[in-house]
């Protein structure tokens, strides 16, 4: 309830539905519903003290926005300075931010990334609450909010993370689990968690354990034709990417063996054939023997059939 534009006299809160009552003899129409006053005063206090935005009229019943709220001073108003904070956490809520490493986490988070600290939450024993640059408003994070940032460990940005965050999160490490696939294991006679562990064995070899490739693509998964799509949309093409284009290394994780150089070249995935243009001697440039790959149009998986 305020008086003026300026002056706050009494905060309440809605508890009933809009009610019309119909003029009668002695009474005009009313349009009504009900609320529970929870503080008052005469006096009033500053809107500035509690509120950031101004009060556009002289009307004497406002509907508050909770961000421009000054969620302390309120506090203090209602309850007074020596109100006992609530210590328990409420109902759990989850932020989730993906690809967290994408930004410059620190810089986005600024000095807001102190309060993501147990013991800086709201109603801890250390609580601290930040008022942010714009809005003025003093902000906190409650104890019953948890805060999951996924990346991806392939993406080489990560080692931007600074001390700074890593000081304020746990990290869990998830590599891809064939066993996930463990009802896939005969899928038009080939074996699909044999085929991901056959790949990733041969990546971490050859490349990296970091550069696994994830049972997520597979999951899908229903006919072999499927398990082909995915092979050449997916797969293949992200071999491509970790090898920088070396195919005779992307044929070594596909068929499971060393290549033989500059030798015709028939796998279950690939084939390979000596290129020489026309017009040039020999077969080889600068002491290199160029090799001509190509997707085959069918792929072999009797590698991974089905026992």
């Amino acid at each position: 309830m305020t008086v003026g534009r300026s002056r706050i006299v009494a905060v309440g809160r809605i508890n009933g539905d809009y009610k019309f009552i119909p003029a009668t003899d002695d009474m005009p129409p009313r349009h009504i519903r009900p609320v529970e006053w929870i503080w008052s005063n005469p006096d009033g206090v500053d809107r500035s003290e509690i509120y950031s935005s101004d009060f556009t009229s002289f009307h004497p019943a406002y509907t508050l926005n909770e961000a421009a709220l000054n969620w302390d001073r309120l506090e203090t108003l209602l309850f007074g300075v020596d109100a006992v904070r609530a210590q328990g956490a409420g109902r759990p809520h989850v932020l989730i931010i993906d690809e967290i490493n994408r930004a410059n986490i620190s810089k986005v988070f600024g000095e807001l990334i102190t309060l993501l600290e147990p013991d800086k939450r709201i109603g801890q024993p250390n609580e601290i609450r930040l008022r942010l640059p714009y809005s003025k408003v003093a902000f906190g994070i409650p104890s019953n909010l948890h805060i999951i940032g996924t990346m991806n460990t392939a993406d080489r940005s990560i080692a931007l993370l600074d001390t700074a965050l890593r000081r304020r999160f746990r990290f869990r490490e998830l590599m891809p689990d064939p066993e996930v696939l463990s009802n896939k294991t005969d899928l038009d006679g080939i074996n699909l968690q044999r085929l991901l562990k056959s790949l990733n064995e041969r990546i971490e070899y050859l490349f990296d354990r970091e550069h696994q490739i994830g049972h997520a693509y597979f999951m899908g998964c229903k006919t072999r034709d499927d398990i082909e799509r995915v092979m050449r949309d997916n797969i293949i093409p992200l071999l491509a990417e970790y090898f920088y284009e070396d195919w005779s290394r992307i044929a070594m994780v596909l068929e499971g063996r060393s290549i033989p150089e500059a030798e015709p070249f028939d796998g279950h995935f690939l084939c390979g054939e000596r290129f020489v243009p026309q017009g040039f001697d020999g077969d080889s440039i600068e002491g290199q023997t160029r090799m001509r790959w190509t997707v085959k149009d069918t792929f072999d998986f009797s590698e991974f059939a089905s026992i």
